[in-house]
């Protein structure tokens, strides 16, 4: 079956679920998830949404606060935007029903690395959890929302797939929709829209270790890149510097339980194991530095002492006090044999957001005519170099109203295409029965990028990661372009294309910035203005 819409939104995190809603009142939706709706790197977050809400802040205080961690490159414009329009849309969640944490009838304000006041509003320890429960509760009973589930989105649909448009340039590109693998039938199903909104999510499961779910295989990196969208700041990679370590040999997962930021803005302590806080070390704001410097600081006593892991400890806080902030974490620890209240927990750095993406305006709008973004998948400027703590969520919301804004105001405005667009054609392809590829594949790509372009890097690890990465990219459009598509395969393409962008972005940033660390280039370079890195597949496909 094929579908026709107005607005078609891919991805059903908090991006691409307010996209939804807020559009729904005044065009058709249809939103594809590629697993179920609940699914996805909102789920997991657990700190919360960073906005203006108590008088004794102020905007200019959470402005400069964002702009002291983007190291440079934050676009100001848009800074000003995310944190202005940020009660609001926190108000609008609260309408819908999102129940957060409350204290003396007042929102109850945490604070985070890097924030200069308490301003984290949440719900416990499972912010991302509850505000996904609110807006899905929203957008199933809204009429004009079709939701998808277990569609996985293919590639977009542009000039190049339609015959007497294939030679037209990229600078004058439209999307008109996507090709989606309906996984429950196995067909490939076309749907064409006016506008199109990819809130696909992130990158993190191009690494071996991340707190992201499995899901997150960076589709609307590698889908926008093939379609000639820009691209910015891809080497830009945050580290959450606090994944949960589980000691138990082969079992070390690919999606790694994360330890709230808010637990080092609670107290907690970071110990190497001889149980010597060490942040003092490396930086006055110790264990409220931003994430970037504890994350690097972590990998250096790591490498230093030759351990697996460092500690987390709050055993000084009263075990009231801390089951009553975090129980999530500690009965998610407590399944894994750590008491918090009584033992200190082993953490790990482990690849949690990424700063760049898909290049967009304040309004949401990509490089290509009726394409928006929004999200993780999105570089709108606000996190230059590095994201300040839960700002990720504020910036989902308030740019998908702008995305929303803009396309009430354009959506009749988008051309169609005149040409017929044809349906997918997998004729003369094979069902694989060579899967060991695919699952060889997704095995070498994570140890290639955890070894060569982690944490620290350098140019020798940046080069050997290029050379190795277009021959693995070769092997799989290969494999791919045989083969009648399937999920695992339509995954492996688009992380070796997101690896592709890492490395390349970071091959071409001669400078330390933020998340990007070089031992080449250890400083970051004062001769002139920061820049970003820029990137756009200027081929044309057939």
């Amino acid at each position: 079956m094929n579908y026709n819409t107005d607005v078609l939104v891919i991805g059903s995190g908090i991006a691409g679920l307010y996209s939804a809603i807020k559009i729904s009142e005044f065009a058709s939706v249809v939103l594809v998830t590629k697993k179920e709706k609940s699914e996805s790197n909102t789920n997991y977050a657990q700190g919360g949404i960073a906005s203006v809400l108590d008088p004794s802040d102020s905007f200019e205080n959470h402005i400069k606060d964002t702009l002291i961690a983007g190291a440079g490159l934050c676009n100001e414009k848009t800074v000003e935007i995310l944190v202005k329009e940020g009660p609001s849309r926190i108000q609008e969640l609260i309408e819908i029903g999102t129940g957060f944490t409350t204290h003396g009838g007042k929102l109850d304000l945490a604070r985070e690395g890097g924030h200069s006041f308490s301003r984290i509003v949440h719900a416990k320890d499972l912010t991302g959890k509850e505000v996904e429960r609110a807006l899905i509760e929203k957008a199933s009973k809204t009429p004009s929302i079709r939701i998808l589930e277990n569609a996985l989105a293919i590639d977009l649909i542009t000039e190049h797939n339609v015959k007497n448009l294939r030679d037209l340039p990229i600078s004058s590109r439209h999307c008109w929709g996507a090709f989606v693998l309906r996984n429950d039938t196995g067909t490939v199903e076309k749907i064409i829209s006016r506008a199109t909104v990819l809130a696909t999510g992130g990158i993190g499961q191009v690494y071996m270790h991340t707190t992201n779910p499995p899901i997150a295989t960076g589709d609307g990196f590698a889908m926008a890149y093939r379609a000639g969208a820009k691209m910015g700041n891809m080497e830009f990679i945050q580290f959450h510097p606090t994944s949960f370590f589980d000691p138990k040999p082969g079992n070390k997962s690919t999606h790694s339980f994360l330890i709230s930021e808010a637990v080092r803005g609670f107290g907690g302590i970071l110990r190497n194991l001889s149980g010597e806080a060490f942040m003092v070390n490396y930086d006055s704001r110790e264990e409220l530095a931003p994430r970037d410097i504890v994350a690097r600081a972590i990998d250096t006593e790591l490498k230093k002492r030759g351990e697996e892991h460092v500690l987390l400890d709050i055993t000084h806080k009263t075990a009231e006090e801390t089951i009553d902030h975090f129980p999530n974490i500690y009965k998610s620890c407590l399944e894994r044999g750590i008491d918090i209240t009584k033992d200190m927990i082993p953490v790990v750095p482990a690849a949690h957001y990424i700063c760049g993406g898909v290049l967009v305006d304040e309004y949401s709008r990509t490089s290509l005519t009726g394409l928006y973004a929004v999200g993780e998948v999105s570089m709108t400027g606000v996190h230059g170099a590095n994201r300040l703590a839960s700002n990720s969520l504020l910036e989902a919301l308030v740019f998908a109203q702008r995305a929303a804004i803009s396309i009430k105001n354009e959506l009749h405005e988008f051309p169609v295409c005149r040409e017929p667009i044809p349906d997918w054609d997998d004729s003369g392809t094979l069902t694989a029965d060579e899967k060991i590829l695919i699952s060889h594949g997704f095995r070498e790509l994570k140890q290639l990028m955890s070894d060569y372009v982690g944490i620290v890097r350098s140019d020798l690890r940046l080069e050997f990661a290029s050379r190795r990465i277009q021959l693995l990219y070769n092997e799989i459009e290969d494999f791919y372009k045989k083969t009648k598509v399937f999920d695992s395969l339509i995954e492996l393409r688009n992380l070796v294309t997101s690896g592709y962008l890492i490395v390349k972005s970071a091959l071409l940033r001669k400078e330390s910035r933020g998340l990007h660390y070089t031992l080449d280039h250890p400083s970051p370079d004062n001769s002139d203005e920061p820049k970003d890195t820029i990137i756009q597949n200027t081929y044309q496909k057939s």
